[in-house]
């Protein structure tokens, strides 16, 4: 039997599960890594851990699913998008922290482009906002900031990468310099029309072309690992960001189609066919896949800073609960917050708003508000940020959102779930199998290879775990948005520079 190897290299943590060639879960591996923030608009990785963590969790996902390197058709890649790694040819050892996609450090950087009227322009290239969540003004702090960093990248000494060129690097043996399409579209230097590296964004940011990664089909053969690695070379034949590749597992392979990964962040993706479909409504236009049919795939996007990380803060920061799974419990005790929202802004704003100096803000605070109350509107906020997004879709002409396919760790969350499809008013539909990433990724995998022939074939592997039907009335609805509305204003341009 053949067998697939997806890497699923998150925020938090690296992952790797084995698949058999019928899509099932043969062995899982997976590490957390540490994170580190020094500074508040600092968020960093230490490039190393994220190569060991992956590879360790490599080697014992095939040993726990009993299968030798040799027996692997095909690795595939998912991973977090934007975070910035910078480092030098010769070595492969990267020459600072990564910047991670939630860094908001050249938050200013970009006010004085914005100002300088460069927004539409790039908007019109790529598809997105100017703004410190892409890589372009990551990476070009870093040029600034690493000594000498400049001048060895123009002698072309070094190499940048999102996540994804960093793992291949290594795992080729360093004959390998690629990324993919959609991941290429999240660093503010690609067009989508061209589907290839913008020259006047170049030389706008500052980027030396030497620096670049070679841009591939996200499914084909593209090389294949360094056999000292795992006891023998396997071919590469999959990379996609984390969220292209949860899109491309739950099967929103026709236009219309949407999911919602409620990761660290929350990314709602609608499948928007074969051509960009400019927003008007500030969400990103952005590349899906490319070499699965002949033509690219495209899909507008709104992405969400502060989703499973909400939880995370309620446990590390307020610490309401000692476990992330005991939040929904807590947060069930009660019948409604009782007129608390929380508007997670710890790190600004995404889409629709674009606020980088958006904060935090908890309001509509009583006597009788407790832990039950802040923990309910924190889960309430993780739902209303993501139908902002699809307000946001369907102000920009998008076809009526039918339903809504749900991954990623919060959306094991029973009563988070109801509350999505409570706040949207259509159902919400939990696939068994929420490792969609990785799973995204294996299909990538196992079509470039060959080992399946059609992307149909992904859709008989996607299977129903629960159907959430909205139980509110659109009055209710209605005002709890509005009062989110209001919560939302007073978050909004809070920061001071």
């Amino acid at each position: 039997m053949a067998y697939l190897l997806a890497l699923d290299q998150g925020t938090t943590s690296s992952r790797a599960i084995v698949f058999d060639a019928d899509g099932r879960v043969r062995g899982v591996a997976q590490q957390a890594f540490a994170q580190h923030f020094p500074a508040p608009d600092r968020v960093e990785h230490d490039p190393q851990d994220i190569l060991r963590t992956q590879l360790d969790c490599v080697r014992e996902a095939l040993a726990n699913a009993g299968v030798a390197a040799r027996e692997v058709a095909a690795i595939g890649i998912a991973n977090q998008r934007e975070t910035t790694v910078l480092w030098e040819r010769a070595s492969g050892r990267a020459l600072a922290p990564a910047i991670v996609w939630q860094d908001r450090r050249t938050a200013a950087e970009c006010e004085r482009l914005r100002a300088a009227g460069w927004a539409d322009d790039v908007r019109a290239r790529t598809g997105l906002e100017l703004d410190p969540y892409f890589s372009a003004t990551k990476l070009a702090w870093l040029l600034d900031h690493v000594p000498d960093a400049r001048e060895r990248a123009e002698r072309g000494e070094l190499a940048f990468g999102t996540i994804d060129s960093w793992l291949v690097w290594h795992l080729s043996g360093g004959r390998l310099h690629l990324t993919d399409p959609g991941n290429a579209a999240r660093t503010l230097l690609f067009n989508l029309r061209t589907l290839d590296w913008d020259p006047m964004l170049l030389e706008r940011f500052r980027i030396p072309p030497a620096l670049l990664a070679r841009v591939v089909p996200s499914s084909g053969v593209c090389g294949e690992t360094d056999p000292a690695l795992f006891g023998a070379a396997i071919p590469i034949a999959g990379i996609g960001g984390d969220q292209q590749a949860a899109t491309f597992g739950q099967a929103c392979l026709a236009p219309g189609m949407a999911k919602n990964t409620y990761g660290t962040g929350c990314f709602l993706l609608m499948n928007t066919g074969h051509a960009p479909v400019a927003s008007t409504n500030r969400l990103l236009t952005t590349v899906g896949w490319t070499g699965v049919d002949a033509s690219p795939s495209y899909a507008l996007e709104g992405s969400v800073f502060m989703g499973g990380a909400v939880v995370q803060w309620l446990r590390d920061g307020l610490g309401l609960v000692k476990r992330a799974s005991e939040v929904e419990a807590l947060a069930a005790s009660v019948p409604d917050s009782g007129g608390v929202v929380l508007v997670p802004a710890f790190t600004g704003l995404g889409a629709p708003y674009w606020d980088p100096h958006a904060r935090g803000t908890l309001l509509g605070l009583s006597r009788g508000s407790g832990a039950a109350h802040i923990a309910r509107a924190a889960l309430e906020a993780i739902a209303m940020q993501s139908a902002d997004l699809v307000e946001a879709m369907a102000r920009d002409g998008a076809a009526p959102l039918a339903e809504l396919r749900v991954d990623g760790g919060a959306a094991a969350n029973d009563l988070l779930m109801q509350l999505q499809a409570d706040l949207l008013g259509v159902p919400v539909l939990r696939p068994r199998l929420l490792e969609t990433t990785a799973f995204g990724a294996a299909c990538l995998a196992a079509l470039g290879c060959g080992l399946w022939r059609r992307p149909q074939d992904i859709a008989t592997h996607w299977q129903l775990d629960r159907r959430f039907e909205p139980r509110w009335p659109a009055e209710r609805r209605e005002a709890a948005r509005a009062l989110w509305a209001r919560a939302v204003e007073r978050a909004r341009a809070w920061a001071q520079d």
